[in-house]
């Protein structure tokens, strides 16, 4: 990033120095060609005021003595007739110049009083400036100056160009390798002392983008602590069943059991097997619930009619504990995935019957709430006390741990409630009191 940002700024440099150069040359070699022409007329005009040229028969060595005192080296002076016959001219002979009747300029001044033309010499690479202008007595005095091309300019002055870009990119570089280590500074930081936000000092542009790394980084950092403590809670929760079987075929292949403890024994394997079964049943469902990528099969459900499908299988079950089951409501339609829901339903109120009381029963309820379809499961059971109802969505958190061994509980169901709520955006709430029961609700 430091070496792009330095050449950037060097590049920029570089087309600046160019730019300004090339336009500042245009600008100046302008307005020293308007100079030029102004003295060349200013300088014709002196000279008509000077009265020599007003003989043309006139001594032309006279003429040369008078205008040693005021003639430049910037500038040549050409004495021309009417029909074109050039009379004088101080650099060349004369009669040894042809005759200048078809010269534009020359035109131009006869016509109209004065003329003016730029010729360009290819050989010598040079612009040549002519200004004639009409004298009384009806001869052409012409004034001319040479000039070197703005190409010739800008060539004899790259050296100095150059000396000077190689000097300036010199300063970006440093420049750049400053201000980008100024400005990478805070990043670096960052970067070093992610934990600690009191330690980062930044600009006010890159607020936004600091916050929202260490909000990641916060949010990873909190997923690497669930997933290492989903990992030893599964280790825990495995090795608890397993430990069992395994003893308790110890014992069979020992033959340390009388024949009237074997069917014990082997209900207590088949029943930590189912328990096993479960769990691994649990953590794989929850493991799919968090891969919000896995393709889902969302359609238009009735939530009602699905809740009395789910109260139907749920019969039996309930009956084994002695518990009064029943759902009430109305339709209401929403738009996710089927089966889901109807785990989510399962969970539910497996829940409410295994912390249900002896002879309590199990409500299920699907109303509309301001048009939001809303499932209500609520049982007349133990109840759970205020410090354990915001973390009982926890992964593997039992309010009672021995009464969740006995039914066979995972710990993991109402963490799988949560997770498909969350799939459907619906919000989950709960109410509860000791001793006389649990109301879940999951508004859509």
């Amino acid at each position: 990033m430091k070496q792009r940002i330095n050449y950037s700024l060097a590049l920029i440099a570089l087309i600046a120095i160019i730019s300004a150069t090339i336009a500042i040359t245009f600008i100046f070699y302008g307005q020293f060609q308007a100079q030029v022409k102004k003295d060349l007329k200013q300088n014709a005009a002196l000279l008509m005021e000077t009265d020599v040229f007003q003989n043309a028969y006139a001594d032309k060595s006279e003429i040369s003595t008078v205008l040693s005192d005021i003639s430049s080296e910037t500038f040549r002076i050409t004495w021309i007739d009417s029909d074109g016959t050039v009379l004088f001219d101080d650099e060349k002979n004369a009669s040894g110049l042809s005759n200048h009747l078809d010269r534009p300029e020359i035109q131009q001044a006869l016509k109209t009083g004065e003329g003016e033309i730029t010729r360009h010499s290819d050989t010598f690479d040079l612009n040549t400036y002519y200004y004639a202008l009409l004298l009384d007595n009806g001869t052409v005095l012409r004034v001319s100056s040479e000039l070197i091309t703005i190409f010739s300019v800008l060539v004899s002055a790259l050296p100095v160009i150059a000396i000077i870009s190689a000097l300036i990119l010199f300063g970006c570089v440093l420049i750049g390798h400053l201000l980008t280590k100024q400005l990478l500074l805070p990043i670096k930081e960052m970067a070093d002392n992610l934990d600690d936000s009191q330690t980062i000092s930044t600009y006010k542009e890159l607020e936004p983008f600091v916050n929202k790394i260490r909000m990641q980084h916060e949010n990873i950092l909190a997923a690497a602590k669930i997933r290492q403590d989903f990992t030893a809670n599964v280790s825990h929760e495995l090795k608890t069943p397993i430990t069992a079987i395994s003893g308790y075929c110890e014992l069979i292949e020992n033959r340390l059991i009388d024949p009237e403890s074997e069917v014990h024994i082997i209900r207590q394997i088949h029943r930590n097997t189912d328990n096993l079964l479960s769990l691994i049943t649990d953590i794989i469902q929850l493991s799919e619930l968090d891969h919000h990528e896995l393709p889902r099969t969302f359609e238009d459900i009735d939530l009602y009619e699905t809740a009395k499908e789910c109260i139907e299988n749920q019969q039996a079950y309930a009956a084994k504990y002695h518990i009064t089951l029943t759902c009430t409501g109305e339709s209401a339609h929403i738009h996710a995935d089927k089966g889901l829901i109807r785990e989510m339903i399962d969970n539910l109120v497996q829940n409410a019957i295994k912390y249900n009381k002896e002879n309590g029963s199990v409500a299920v309820s699907v109303t509309l709430t301001d048009d939001h379809p809303t499932l209500c499961v609520k049982d007349t059971g133990i109840g759970i006390s205020p410090e354990n109802q915001e973390r009982i969505f926890e992964r593997f958190y039992r309010v009672d741990k021995s009464r969740s061994r006995q039914t066979g509980g995972t710990g993991l169901g109402l963490a799988i409630v949560k997770h498909i709520a969350q799939i459907h955006s619906a919000e989950i709430s709960l109410e509860s009191a000791i001793g006389k029961g649990t109301s879940i609700s999951v508004l859509f």
